[in-house]
């Protein structure tokens, strides 16, 4: 999953590039008492602002995430050669989608689902008695680094 190499591409660009290309993101979460946490979640994005993954709630991640909301996560291409990635990072706020907001978000990670061949995902699989759970992870901030590795903020 190499990603095209443009040198005329906005950091924008290049970071729609990363996640578009990737399945997987590294989600960082810290339980109550501050141990950290990360574990590879399958997620889907909206205007690389929103991440929205499924979870059992009993994980560690998910556990973390009801005790601290405060998240931190990376995209990247691993298959790359050294010094030649880009990632995107993101840090903001997660938690389980209340049922009002269930609908729009699950609409994203089955759309998401599907094109990639994989299965529909409804309401059912992620409420009640269901033992997965939807997660969003809302970014307060979102960038990239520069050549000197400073942040390059996106939003």
């Amino acid at each position: 999953m190499n990603m095209p190499s443009d040198v005329n591409a906005s950091p924008a660009e290049a970071a729609r590039r990363v996640v578009d290309a990737n399945t997987y993101m590294t989600l960082a979460t810290a339980d109550a008492s501050g141990n950290p946490w990360a574990t590879p979640v399958w997620f889907a994005e909206h205007e690389l602002r929103e991440f929205v993954w499924v979870s059992r709630f009993a994980t560690r991640h998910s556990q973390n995430i009801a005790a601290r909301p405060e998240v931190a996560l990376a995209i990247f291409d691993s298959t790359v050669a050294v010094g030649s990635a880009i990632a995107v990072y993101a840090e903001g706020v997660a938690g389980e989608l209340p049922d009002d907001e269930l609908d729009a978000a699950l609409a994203v990670f089955d759309t998401r689902s599907v094109a990639q061949g994989l299965r529909s995902w409804t309401r059912d699989d992620v409420t009640g008695t269901a033992p997965f759970r939807l997660y969003r992870a809302t970014a307060t901030q979102v960038y990239v680094l520069d050549e000197l590795e400073r942040r390059v903020p996106l939003l």
